[in-house]
């Protein structure tokens, strides 16, 4: 927390307390400029330990809005990356009764299945290379 982001007010606190409370002013409230967070602490009889007390709690509030703000961006980046499991979304398409696999991605049908399952796909990735490579391409030159 940078001190030039904050503004501390002092007041007289408000409350029991006696004679202390009219004459002194102990009561603390510091803001956070930036966000608009505030802490207030009148507990004390002593203004340092309110000030002090009210940045602890200031400090735990930023905190705490930041680790909110960390795990909302996490989650929206997992719900982009998630689709929605219908069928459009297919990467890869596995045919026995025909024989056939095809990459929905470039549209490409590869005939003799059992090879492709033994690993034998080199024709699919340098058909997804080309793909990628022309997609990259076509996003220079636009």
């Amino acid at each position: 927390m940078d001190e030039d982001d904050l503004r501390i007010d002092i007041f007289r606190a408000s409350g029991h307390g006696g004679q202390n409370v009219n004459k002194l002013s102990t009561a603390v409230r510091v803001t956070h400029i930036p966000s608009g967070i505030t802490a207030v602490c009148q507990d004390e009889r002593s203004q340092l330990k309110n000030k002090l007390k009210a940045l602890t709690v200031l400090r735990a509030r930023l905190l705490d809005v930041e680790q909110k703000r960390q795990h909302q961006e996490i989650t929206e980046a997992r719900r982009a990356q998630v689709g929605s499991g219908e069928r459009s979304e297919k990467v890869r398409t596995y045919n026995f009764p025909q024989d056939r696999v095809t990459d929905h991605r470039v549209g490409l049908s590869v005939h003799n299945l059992p090879a492709v399952l033994d690993g034998e796909i080199d024709e699919i990735i340098d058909a997804l290379a080309s793909e990628e490579q022309a997609k990259r391409l076509q996003e220079t030159l636009a």
